[in-house]
């Protein structure tokens, strides 16, 4: 690891509660928060840019009390996770074990998803050209 990059990310032991940013929402900080034992609170939003750090804390289990859905919600969440030190304490011990235990981390299952779909997709392309060429075929026939 770069030394710069190892200062960038010892850097999160003096955090206590990361603040994924919104409108458009964190994703390398947010899995380097959370990769470092610091768990983020996130505000869900209207579109994909708004649910990045939804996705990834709904992946690893976090989807209970680190989700807003409200500005107001945000900043609350946010100061009750700060006020029990206890229960911050314990998540951030195992946060890191949580997150590469989720399927977030879970590269054999995504792949073999991935290539399923890619088969589905594949497997459907194929039939469509099927029915194209045979509708195509008896449509010559027909003007023949």
């Amino acid at each position: 690891m770069w030394p710069v990059h190892a200062d960038h990310l010892g850097m999160y032991g003096d955090v206590d509660i990361s603040l994924d940013t919104f409108p458009y929402a964190g994703t390398t900080t947010t899995c380097e928060s959370l990769y470092m034992g610091v768990p983020c609170v996130t505000l869900a939003g209207a579109c994909h840019a708004h649910n990045v750090g939804v996705s990834l804390l709904t992946s690893i289990g976090l989807d209970k009390q680190w989700i807003a859905h409200s500005e107001n919600e945000y900043v609350n969440l946010a100061v009750q996770a700060g006020k029990n030190v206890h229960a911050l304490s314990k998540l951030r011990k195992g946060l890191r074990q949580q997150m590469l235990s989720s399927p977030l981390c879970d590269a054999e299952s995504f792949v073999t998803d991935l290539e399923a779909c890619y088969s589905q997709l594949w497997k459907r392309h194929v039939n469509t050209s099927k029915v194209t060429s045979v509708q195509g075929s008896e449509e010559t026939n027909q003007t023949d």
